[in-house]
Parts: structure tokens; sequence; C-alpha cells
């Protein structure tokens, strides 16, 4: 990797050949009514020699005919690509551009060539830089749920994933997401911080999104979608550009973008941007579902119960029929020295301590940031070969939701590009560097709430040798045992027992909990501190080359991708300071397509194979035909099948997680053996020799994980009716092999089935990392692994979306989606993670005005309950509808637009994550300076 970075910095140092004799092509691109367009791209066709109109209109390029002539093509959102051929030098050019159809829209990201969306074989939408500028949500990729068969999944304010086709999750593991082609994952975590690694809003010229498995031509993950962003060419769009906002939450947000032609061959640009608002809090107090806590209490117990968002309020004691003094496990005796019954009403529940809120957690941190920052250096090594050197920094305050609650603070990445590319090839490299914040014992960095949680109960009392936890147990049990000793009632004693228990946990806001809590979130000591670190890496090199020829247009391609996972063992199962685990794929991917009657059938296929360190080797292909009817070919009619392969996270391979009610453990060595968690509801009779034989009844057995596969038939139509009408349906049916899910049984760590003993053992602190017991080892755990599933997975869906422009002033919008998960049944302890409403729509209104000085949009998105599946929470996600809307009115002598906007104007509930907070309403106003 080092040495493709030097290669490609030794190119950009060397001497380079100074441009032919040149002569001069201008003039003025204008709209039909002569009104200038300024900012639209002139370039000549097949180089990358080109330029924008000034304000006015004007254009002026050098133009070398030395080797013949040249097509010079002139193209500006919302209006018709015009393509002049020319022969000689003209300055006195009048272009006049016409409004487009949606079809005339060119995208790259379904076949990764450039093609009209009207011919693109899948389902796929384009967002152009209007429609990126209209989003109202403080992080971009939070405001795609607005279009068709999109749904994101927000964790926080800023940290978003997205994903097509069902199967949402806090972590998109489905999907990838890309920047000029760059993969924005964390490494570490194998999942997008919304667009935290994407780049600077407004370097963003389009974004496309590929709905449903494209791993034919972008490997594994590429499963459930593809999200692409594409970034503005400096060359093509110089200037300065500064968006200032600010709003409700204390939200303010600044972003900027530069770039600067330097003569003919050089152009520089730098983006970035800062976000600063108060986080929602998340703060579900219902009762975590019995799938994740299996020995849970109804909410208001007197027991107490393990709530959603409440973190430390681990299981302490099962009750047993008599009470046991916790200090001397002998039986509490009642004046008559017989031991004391345990009231009837807490006879085989557990004890569960109070625990914290995530507000008291975090202390008064409740600040989320984002700041980025982008430069980028491109050099003309001749008219068709074009060198760039990208970097990008990124860091953030945020709080993300996985197996638990993460707050990340001074949390990001590092990232580089080097690529070389001409008009049909390119060959590139990135590396991605994640970091959690500073490493030390004294800088501020991320950590795990759940953790924070749990070991706050497990700091000493001052003064004694005893735990929190242990005297919050202490203090119930005595409390308890006296109230019936003294025959005050099984409720008042019950009563009495909460009441005297609740004062003695280790108090929010007091000293000594700031201390303790201080402590903890900066020991990154696995089982003793709360802190996360990750400091993995992702390495990446590509090359692709397109060949069009009279029979056939042929695109091949490869990629090898590298991961060194880092965690110091608080994440993965890597040690302190140790070496990072590696684990590679690649890849190589070939594409055929022919065009027949005229251009109005298209036919392609495309084949990709993998080559997995864990997994051995994979096929992916697909197949498509495209038929448009009609000269102008308005109305296409679009059918593919495809397959494709996801490999497990790097999580599900590596991850060694003790989360306290479980211990979640990778999964590709040689599988696991043990019980299933249906055992836990019959201990401990069952542990007695005379029942040893039911055992069997509850064994569980899986092997090591396997890539998850994916068959997919999809059949749609798209039209551009009447030039103001656009309609786009299609319907996908999916069929799932080795469906990866989570699965929750009770085993030993190394993988062995555990003896009778053994479970005896684990049963004594209920199968968790002891809170109140000794440090003392215990491998028979409840563990949780990814695992294949041994069943055929079925889903299907279908998506609608119309519009209908008026007038430039007025278009009528709307998209409806429809996803269902046909399999019901699962194996007992499985997920599906389906996480999807079934039914979803958006309507939508927008325009511009006043020669294009007032633009507007609205925008109402209606989606429905939905059972939300983790390993963190699951429970049901509420019916969400939301109202968004922008203005903005420019001053075209000051070059500055004004801004006011919202989103979820209406502050109506707006759960998309089942654990997380409720995004409720931003408003903002803001100025945007195009210069």
């Amino acid at each position: 990797m080092r040495r493709i970075y030097f290669y490609i910095v030794l190119c950009l140092l060397l001497p380079l050949s100074g441009w032919s004799q040149a002569s001069s092509i201008g003039g003025t691109v204008q709209t039909e009514a002569g009104t200038p367009l300024p900012g639209a791209t002139v370039i000549f066709k097949g180089t990358y020699t080109g330029g924008s109109t000034n304000e006015e209109g004007l254009f002026q390029l050098k133009a070398d005919f030395s080797k013949g002539p040249l097509t010079l093509s002139v193209s500006f959102i919302g209006y018709e690509t015009q393509e002049l051929p020319l022969s000689e030098s003209d300055n006195a050019l009048t272009v006049i551009l016409r409004p487009s159809a949606v079809l005339d829209q060119v995208v790259v990201a379904a076949s990764r060539v450039e093609e009209s969306i009207g011919q693109v074989p899948v389902t796929v939408e384009k967002l152009d830089q209007r429609q990126v500028e209209q989003i109202t949500t403080p992080d971009l990729v939070a405001g795609l749920g607005r279009f068709k068969g999109i749904d994101v999944s927000s964790s926080s304010l800023l940290t978003t994933s997205f994903s097509t086709r069902g199967f949402n999750s806090s972590r998109a593991e489905r999907v990838i997401q890309l920047a000029d082609y760059m993969d924005t994952q964390i490494p570490s975590l194998s999942s997008n911080f919304g667009n935290l690694l994407g780049m600077p809003v407004l370097d963003v010229a389009s974004v496309e999104i590929v709905h449903g498995p494209a791993s034919a031509l972008y490997g594994a993950n590429a499963f459930n979608g593809v999200l692409l962003t594409n970034s503005k060419d400096p060359f093509l769009d110089p200037g300065l550009t500064v968006r200032v906002r600010g709003g409700t939450r204390n939200l303010l947000d600044g972003q900027l973008r530069y770039a600067v032609k330097l003569g003919e061959r050089v152009a520089f640009k730098i983006s970035g941007g800062a976000t600063v608002a108060d986080d929602f809090i998340a703060n579900n107090q219902e009762a975590t579902s019995a799938l994740i806590e299996p020995s849970n209490n109804p909410v208001g117990s007197a027991a107490g119960y393990d709530a959603v968002n409440r973190y430390g309020d681990v299981g302490a004691i099962t009750f047993g029929s008599t009470l046991i003094n916790p200090a001397t496990g002998v039986s509490y005796k009642d004046r008559n020295g017989a031991p004391i019954a345990t009231p009837a009403a807490l006879v085989g529940k557990t004890l569960f301590l109070p625990g914290y809120s995530e507000r008291e957690l975090l202390a008064g941190d409740e600040k989320t940031n984002s700041y980025k920052v982008a430069p980028s250096l491109a050099v003309l090594l001749s008219n068709r070969v074009k060198a760039t050197l990208d970097y990008k920094y990124t860091q953030a305050n945020t709080t993300y939701q996985s197996a638990s609650r993460y707050r990340f603070l001074n949390g990001g990445a590092h990232q580089g590009r080097v690529q070389l590319e001409g008009r049909n090839w390119f060959v590139r490299a990135f590396s991605t560097h994640d970091l959690s914040g500073k490493r030390d014992a004294q800088g501020d960095g991320s950590y795990n709430l759940g953790f924070l949680g749990g070991f706050l109960q497990n700091q000493l009392v001052p003064g004694s040798a005893v735990t929190y936890g242990q005297r919050y147990v202490g203090t119930y049990l005595g409390t308890l045992a006296n109230g019936l000793r003294d025959g005050q009632g099984a409720d008042a004693s019950i009563q009495a027992a909460v009441n005297a228990a609740a004062p003695t946990q280790l108090q929010p806001g007091t000293p000594e909990f700031n201390d303790a809590r201080n402590r903890i979130i900066h020991d990154p000591t696995p089982g003793q501190g709360a802190r996360l670190v990750i400091r993995s890496v992702l390495n990446e090199g590509s090359g692709q080359y397109t060949l069009k020829n009279s029979f056939a247009d042929l695109t091949v391609g490869g990629a090898y991708r590298q991961f060194l996972l880092g965690s110091d063992g608080s994440l993965f199962e890597d040690t302190k300071d140790g070496e990072r685990i590696t684990n590679y794929e690649f890849g190589a991917y070939a594409q055929a397509s022919k065009t027949l009657f005229d251009e109005h059938l298209k036919l392609a296929a495309a084949g990709r194979v993998d080559r997995f360190q864990n997994f051995g080797t994979a096929f992916s292909p697909r197949a498509s035909a495209v038929y448009s009817l009609g000269s102008d070919k308005l109305q296409n009619f679009r059918v593919s099948y495809s397959r494709a392969f996801r490999a497990p996270t790097q999580n599900d391979q590596y991850i060694k997680l003790d989360v306290g009610r479980a211990i979640l453990l990778g999964n590709v060595r040689n599988g696991f053996e043990g019980y299933t968690t249906g055992l836990t509801r019959q201990l401990p009779g069952i542990l007695a020799p005379a029942r040893a034989a039911e055992l069997a009844a509850f064994e569980y057995s899986g092997p090591a994980l396997k890539l998850e596969e994916v068959n997919s038939y999809e059949v749609g139509y798209r039209a551009q009716l009447a030039k103001k009408l656009y309609v786009d349906v299609d319907y996908f049916y999916n069929t799932y092999n080795d469906f990866i899910a989570t699965q929750n049984f009770i085993g030993n760590t190394d993988g062995s089935r555990p003896t009778a003993a053994q479970i005896a053992t684990g049963a004594s602190v209920r199968f968790q990392s002891p809170v109140l017991a000794s440090g003392a080892a215990n491998d028979t755990r409840i563990i949780q692994i990814a695992a294949n599933v041994d069943q055929r997975v079925e889903s299907q869906g279908a998506g609608l979306t119309l519009s209908y422009a008026f007038a430039p002033a007025l278009t009528l919008s709307g998209n409806y989606s429809y996803n269902d998960l046909i399999t019901k049944d699962f194996k007992a302890g499985t997920q599906s993670f389906f996480n999807t409403p079934r039914h979803k729509f958006n309507l939508g209104l927008d325009g511009q005005a006043l020669d294009r000085q007032l633009s507007y949009n609205v925008n109402y998105r209606w989606a429905d309950a939905y059972l939300y599946e983790s390993t963190f929470a699951t429970g049901t996600v509420p019916v969400a509808q939301t109202l968004d809307a922008q203005v903005g009115y420019t001053i075209k002598s000051l070059r500055t637009t004004l801004q006011a906007g919202g989103s979820n104007l209406l502050a109506a509930p707006n759960l998309q994550v089942y654990g997380a907070p409720s995004i409720g309403r931003i408003g903002y106003v803001g100025l945007l300076f195009d210069l």
C-alpha cells in the first residue's frame, strides 16, 4: 500500500509535458427563455478538459484540435445535456438547454459504468445536487428515508445507517456505503456512522442508491444495496461555497468548500464541516425482552427489572423457597429458629439492582458534534488521464447502538486515497484508520454504557470490603427478613425492603459516583473498565477497465481488501498493545452488455469470484434485460436475477465482548456445543442424577459460520409519460440460504459442551460475569454468537414512485414501499433482525419560482409499526409520522441564499431503533454563500 502511495505521489511531482498549442472555445449557456445559467458544466467529451460558466452564463476553454474534431458537452441540473461537434475555434457559441426528463439522468452505481437511468437493469435512486441541498436532517444519510424503499435507522442525532429491502439495523452490515468508491465504514465496527466518513455535504455532486444485491460488481456485503456519493470535480466546479445554520437544540452547523484551478493542469479543493447540537437521550423504561434477559421481571416488579435504557440493573440473585443471607450462605431464621420462607410473590424471581439511566451515566455530557476536513489535489497528466490524491479526517462525539449503547468521544477516522484514472479505466488504493479517542488513561475516549453501569455496582463502599451491589442486596434481604420475622406481612415487608435498599446504591451526582465514573470510563482493562478502544485499519486496492466495441461492451475489474483489527481486548479477541488480527478477501469481476433492435433491448451479464480468508471461494452472478418502448425510449421494462453473498462482519468473526447477561464470541473456528437457554427454566432440578437423561432434549450444536447467500428476482417498469409524469415500480422476491442470525445458548467459552457440574456452577451466578460474587473466572456462560440458520428464509417487496411536474414552480411526488418477511417461524433462540415496516409512504412538494430565486420542498413520511430485534434490545417500534420542509430565497446580487427549514417539524414520535431515542424536531435558519 505504501509503495502505491509513493508511486502516485512521485508521478504528481514529476515535471509534466506542456499542452499542445491550443485554440479556444467560448460562449454562453442559457435557457430557452434566454436566461443565463451560471454553474453549468462545460467539458470536452472523453477528456478531463472542462470548466463551468460564470454568473453571466459565460465560459471559455482551451481546445486542442491537432488530433481532430472535438465534442463539447454542456450540462446543468434539471436540463438536458447538449453535445456540440466542433472542428475549429469558436468563441461566440450560444448553447440553449431545455428542461430534462428524469430518464435523462446518468448513473454509474448500478453497473459501474455510465448509463441512462432508463436503461438501468435494477432499481436505483439518484439525488442530484439540488436534491442533496434540500435534505433537512443534520446528517445526509438520515434524510434518505424520504425516498422509495430506503429505510434509515438512527442511534442518535448524528449516527444513522441505511438499508433497502429489509433486515435493517443500526449497523447496516448488509449494505455498503461508498464516497467516490471509498468504503466509509468504521473498520472496527463494520458500520457506517451516517455520513461521518463520507464527503462534506457541500462537496456532494450526487448520491446514488442501488436497491438489492450488487455483489456481482461490488463483492460481498453489497447484499441489500449500495450507496454511492460522488464528489464535485475541482476542475469543473471551482469557487467558494459557505453554509451556516443555527437552530433548535442549540444546533450550530458550518460547511465550507473551496476549489481552485492552479493553471490548466492542476486543481485543488478543500471541504469540511462542523456540526454541534444537543443530542437526544434514550430513555426507554420498558422491560428488556426475555429473549435477551430470560430471567427478567415485568415493569413495576417489587424485585426490580432490567429496563432497556437502564444500565447496571443486573440480576443479582434468584429467590428460592427460603431467604438466604448472601454474606453467610445460610437461611435467615424466624424467632423459632426455622428458615424464613420467601414470600410467594418472589419465589423463582430474580432480584435486579436499580441501575442508572442513560442521562445519569452521561453526567452532563449530552452534546453531539462532528468535525470533518477533506483536502484533495488533482493533476491532469494529459487531457485523458487524471491523478488524484485525497485525505480525509473526521472526529465526532456521538452515541452508537450495537450490542450495547456506546458513547464515542473524539472518535473518528483518517482516510487517504491515491487514484489514477482515464475515461474508461482506473486504478486506486485507499486506507482507513479508525480511532476512539486518546488511548491514555487521562484523555477523553469512548466507552460502553452497559459496562459503566455494571462496574459502578462493583465499586467498594468506602471503608468496607463490600461493593455497592452487595450492600444493596444485603439491605434488601435483611430488611425483608426482619419484616417477615416481626410479622409485618409479605406485602409490607417487600415494600420496606425496596425503600430501605434504594439509597444504598451508589448515588448519581455524588463525589463518590463522579470519581468512580471517571475512573471506569478511562480504564480499558477487560472485566474492569468501560473504555472502548478501536484502532483497526482497512486497506483496499482496486482497478477497472471498460472496453467498448461493436459486438459488446466489456468491463473487467478486481479488488483486494485487508482488515487489521485492533481493540486492546475491549471488543475483539486481541490483547492490549498486541498484534492486530489480520483478515483479508479479494475478488475479480467481469460484465458484458449488448444492445439489440436499434438499442431498444439491452442485455447484460456479470459475474464475480471472491476468495475469503475464513470462508473459501464464492461466485456471484447477475443477468438482466431492459426493453425500451417507443422511438424516444421513455417506457422501460426491466427484469434481473442476481445471487449475492454476505460475509459475516468482523465482529461476527472475532468479537469477544462480555455484556454481563451473556458473552458475545466470534464464530469462525470449530463451532460450539452446549444447551439451549430453555434449560434455565428447568434448573436446578434437571441437574439431579435421576433426570440426567433429560438434558439431551436441550442440546445445542452449531458449526462455524459460513457465507450467507441470497437469490434475488426483480421486475420493474420505469417511464416518463407526457414529459411530466414519472413512474417507477418494482417487485422483488428473495430467498436466503445459510441466513446469518444470532443464537443464544449455554456453553463453555472454548466451544465445548458443559458438564452438569459446570452448569450448576454457572447457575450459581446466573451464567453471568459475577457482579456480586468474587472475580473468579467462569467458563460456563450464556453465549451469544452469529450462526447460520439451517432453513430457507424468504422475503418479498414492492415499491412505487410517482412524480408529476405541473410547472417548474410545482412538482408533486409520492412513493410507497412494501416489505414482507415471508418466513415467520425461526428456530428457538434465533432472531431474524428483519426490522422493517411492512408499509411506508412519502408525499412531497417542491419547486422553484421567481427566476429560480425562490425554492422550497415539503415532505411527509408515514411508516408502519414493526418489531425491531437486536442483541441489545427487542421491542416494537411504533408508527412514525414526520413532516420536513425547507424554503430558500436567493439574493443574486449578493450571491447569497436565505434558508429556513427543519425535520420532524410537528415533533411527532420518531423512533427508528428500539433502544435508541426518538429523533425529535430540529428547526433551523441559515445562509448559503456561493462565490
